[in-house]
């Protein structure tokens, strides 16, 4: 009589050569990945980078599509404040200087206390990257870097002044993940435009600048402070008005906007 043929030790190893192919293909996956992260991670830097100029340049009015973006960028003057004193810090770099990375870092941020986070910021750096453009040797606009939570995401964005620290010229949104069709109005140039020639502060100092639900009256004595709102987005308008709540505030760009106002920091 024949004996059985003998087949789990074929199975055995047709399952270890399983494995071993699987973790081998694994292995050179991950490691073209990351060799692929490793390549591709300058590339997104710079690419980054020249977003951000071109959002900069745009807010500033000064954004030519005919035109290469590092180029125009000459045109902006970075400076670092410390939002405590409002003053510059001629002592940081800031071409280098990281305000998302300072604020993971205990010593270079601050904890906002919960009662004045309105725009649920969490931690901030101590400074900041503010981007001024300069007519004839003057500060013409101050760009000041904004965000804040809004319905889903948090919004985040430039705020451009005129001279005078009070007066909107423009703002843009270039990253938020708000309601396709409501609340992402707050990309729309029309909506945009509803900001030129606002008022931050009354004449008391007092900080006036939000969004309102509905249209602005003509006849509304606050109309040089208020900006239309969006039916069916109040909570991303209530998002941007908490967000220039806190960053206008006095443990926002406050001290430093009152350095403006004041003919200083220029």
């Amino acid at each position: 009589m024949s004996e059985p043929l003998k087949t789990s030790g074929r199975k055995t190893d047709t399952v270890v050569g399983t494995l071993l192919v699987a973790f081998v293909v694994s292995l050179v996956c991950s490691s073209l990945v990351a060799s692929a992260a490793v390549v591709l991670k300058p590339r997104q830097v710079a690419n980054a980078i020249l977003d951000m100029r071109r959002n900069i340049l745009e807010v500033a009015g000064l954004l030519d599509p005919a035109r290469d973006v590092d180029e125009l960028f000459q045109g902006i003057e970075p400076r670092v404040v410390d939002l405590e004193t409002g003053a510059y810090l001629d002592d940081i770099d800031p071409e280098t200087f990281d305000p998302a990375e300072a604020a993971k870092d205990l010593e270079q941020s601050v904890e906002v206390p919960a009662e004045i986070d309105v725009a649920r910021v969490g931690r901030r750096a101590k400074h900041a990257l503010v981007y001024l453009v300069r007519r004839d040797g003057e500060v013409s606009k101050i760009i000041l870097p904004v965000s804040g939570y809004g319905l889903w995401s948090t919004m985040v964005g430039f705020l451009a002044l005129e001279a005078d620290g009070n007066t909107v010229a423009d703002i843009t949104f270039y990253s938020h993940g708000e309601t396709p069709g409501l609340g992402d109005f707050i990309a729309k140039p029309a909506w945009r435009g509803l900001w030129r020639g606002k008022r931050a502060f009354d004449e008391s100092g007092k900080l006036k600048l939000q969004v309102v639900k509905g249209r602005v009256s003509a006849d509304d004595p606050l109309a040089d402070y208020h900006v239309d709102g969006v039916s069916g987005a109040t909570l991303t308008g209530n998002g941007v008005t908490k967000m220039m709540q806190y960053w206008l505030s006095d443990h926002g760009y406050g001290p430093y906007l009152r350095n403006i106002q004041g003919g200083e920091g220029t």
